[in-house]
């Protein structure tokens, strides 16, 4: 019997969210699918990402990246009124400038959301699997 697990990856460290980054690169994502919070600090997006963690497994999984303690979020070269709009994420990057934080959100074609924080807590989770009929 194949079992299917999904994931739920928790960074507090810039380590930490490298692992998420290399799970989410090539992922796509639908500007509708960007939410800022900002009265929860909270900042959440929906992708679709391939299963990278599964040798010869190249299955397309739903998942949600929540950024938590969120104090400013910036996009540029974003259309955020177009929502047709398809990002494609290429990695996750993080800096730190004085006390705070930067994780920036790559994504192809010159475009990025930059986040603001004191605390790095990222959340990566598994929603379902896009083809599976039981989840």
């Amino acid at each position: 019997m194949d079992k299917k697990f999904l994931k739920k990856i928790i960074a507090q460290s810039p380590e930490d969210l490298q692992v998420i980054s290399a799970c989410c690169s090539e992922a796509k994502v639908n500007t509708l699918e960007i939410k800022y919070l900002p009265s929860n600090k909270i900042f959440l997006l929906s992708i679709l990402r391939i299963d990278k963690e599964n040798e010869n497994n190249k299955n397309l999984i739903n998942s949600i990246i929540k950024f938590e303690f969120i104090e400013s979020s910036k996009s540029k070269n974003i259309d955020q009124n177009n929502s047709n709009l398809l990002l494609e994420l290429l990695a996750i990057d993080i800096f730190k400038r004085d006390h705070n934080f930067e994780i920036t959100l790559l994504f192809s074609k010159n475009r990025f959301i930059t986040l603001t924080t004191e605390i790095i807590e990222v959340t990566l989770e598994d929603q379902k699997l896009e083809d599976d009929k039981s989840n």
